[in-house]
This record gives structure tokens, C-alpha cells and sequence, in this order.
């Protein structure tokens, strides 16, 4: 990636088919990604603090339902610059990578539309380690102790490794097109700390028990799943415990919502 080259980045705000989350429900919306957080609906908190990262230059929103998300002011205004595009969400997150993939620009970033405290600065952090470290896959990682001063209730499962606990940020990185197809990886949903059958299937059997007794760094790890996919696969630590919080449900909802209170009053 050169100085002229422009991240290219997915915001992921697709809904689950036929279901209405509870928190759109409570605001009075169609989907979750419009509800208003501190008063700013969230994917327009996300949009907004991506389109002022300088590395990053094309956005992509990959949506279900964009008519809603379009006529947020924010998202209008990148869509008149000409700098916002929408592509369609799928039936799961994969494919909705896929499609948020086609035609763009590589390297990707990509977030979520729930990532309400990550900020520009955060972003900009991200994509510059993995530059630095030539990763073809990235996934932003916050160290346990940062994620519980950021907020004691803010996050409440995390990774363990013989470095640490970390807790996922939302962020990931595709470097170029090959690379694309470690998406795979999320196939059955993520979730990992859930349904530990699912790092069986995408990393095998000894890296699960690796990961479960925590006798590997996260480093170790990565590289073992790196020999497996093909793919160099690299862990980001970020500085800001933040990052870890998003909005899943009313109690990180809550979360988020003091935090950015004490930010923007």
C-alpha cells in the first residue's frame, strides 16, 4: 500500500431476517442501526468518525434495509460527495463481507455499525499497524485491563492467552483480494467465547485447546491459523479500551451511552 492509497471501508449494518431487535423496537425504528445513542444514531456515529480517518477514502455501508440509513444527514452528505456507496447485506456476515467487497478498492477495513466509541484516532491507529506489520488479515484486539478501566461492565467476556485477556474490537483487516477468502473464518457467526465448536472449524482441534488452556501467546496463535489458511493472519493490539465496547443490548447500550455522555456531554 502506497502514501496515495486509500483504505476502503465497510460498515457492516445488516439486521437479522424477520426479527426486530429489541433496541430498535424500544427507539421506535426499523433496525438497530439507526437507534439513536446519546442522541446520534449509531451507524451515523461509526460513518462519521471513519470518513474523518485520512487513510480511509471510499465507504461502503452494507445494509438490508439503506432507505433509512440514507436519509440520516450525515450519510446524505457523504452520498451527495460521492464518497458513499451502499451494498447489499446478505443472509449471513460473510457473504455480507462478499458483497461489500465487490468492485471496491483493496486493502479493507472493516467495522460495525455498533462500534459507537471507536474513534477516528482509533481508526487510524488500526490500519496503520497493519500496514506496518504486512498483514494480508488483521482483528483489532483490546487488552483486558484497558477494556475494564474504559468501563468494569463494558465488555464482559474475553480471550485469554498465556499474554493476557483481550477482548475483540469490532476492526478487521482484508489486505488485498486474495486474502478475502479468510472471511471464512466467520462463516458460522463468530462468537467464538459462545460455541467453542466454531474455532474447531475454522483454526482445528489443537488450536482450540491451545486457546482453552491459554499456553499460547496471541501471536502463537495467529501464526499457527496463518499456516492454516494461507494467509498471514495478525493480531492488533490497540491502545484504547474503548474500542471493545459496543452495543449488543440494553446493558451495553447503557454503557456506551454514559461514556459518550462524559465525552460530549
Amino acid at each position: 500500500m502506497t502514501q496515495e492509497t486509500k483504505v476502503t471501508a465497510l460498515v457492516m449494518a445488516g439486521k437479522r431476517s424477520g426479527v426486530l431487535d429489541p433496541l430498535a423496537e424500544k427507539a421506535g425504528v426499523s433496525q438497530k442501526a439507526v437507534v439513536p445513542v446519546n442522541g446520534v444514531p449509531m451507524v451515523e456515529r461509526v460513518v462519521r468518525a471513519v470518513a474523518q480517518c485520512p487513510e480511509v477514502g471510499a465507504i461502503r455501508i452494507v445494509a438490508h434495509e439503506p432507505d433509512e440509513i440514507a436519509a440520516l444527514p450525515g450519510v446524505a452528505a457523504l452520498i451527495e460527495q460521492g464518497r458513499l456507496t451502499f451494498a447489499e447485506g446478505k443472509f449471513n456476515l460473510v457473504d455480507s463481507v462478499f458483497s461489500g467487497a465487490e468492485g471496491a478498492e483493496f486493502p479493507l477495513l472493516i467495522t460495525t455499525a455498533d462500534n459507537c466509541l471507536v474513534t477516528p484516532e482509533g481508526y487510524t491507529e488500526f490500519v496503520t499497524k497493519c500496514i506496518a506489520a504486512g498483514a494480508d488479515v488483521s482483528a483489532g484486539l483490546a487488552r483486558k485491563e484497558d477494556v475494564i478501566a474504559a468501563d468494569p461492565v463494558g465488555q464482559k467476556r474475553f480471550y485469554e492467552f498465556r499474554d493476557g485477556g483481550f477482548s475483540n474490537c469490532n476492526m478487521y483487516w482484508i489486505g488485498n483480494r486474495d486474502a478475502l477468502g479468510a472471511a471464512e473464518i466467520m462463516r458460522q457467526g463468530g462468537q467464538f467465547m459462545k460455541f467453542p465448536s466454531r474455532i474447531i472449524m475454522a483454526f482445528g482441534l489443537m488450536n482450540l485447546i491451545r486457546f482453552r488452556l491459554g499456553t499460547g501467546s496471541k501471536e502463537k496463535l495467529f501464526e499457527q491459523v496463518s499456516r492454516r489458511f494461507g494467509f498471514k493472519l495478525v493480531p492488533i493490539e490497540l491502545s484504547d479500551g474503548h474500542y471493545a465496547i459496543d452495543v449488543d443490548e440494553e446493558r451495553s447500550f447503557g454503557v456506551t451511552e454514559r461514556i459518550l455522555k462524559r465525552r460530549e456531554g
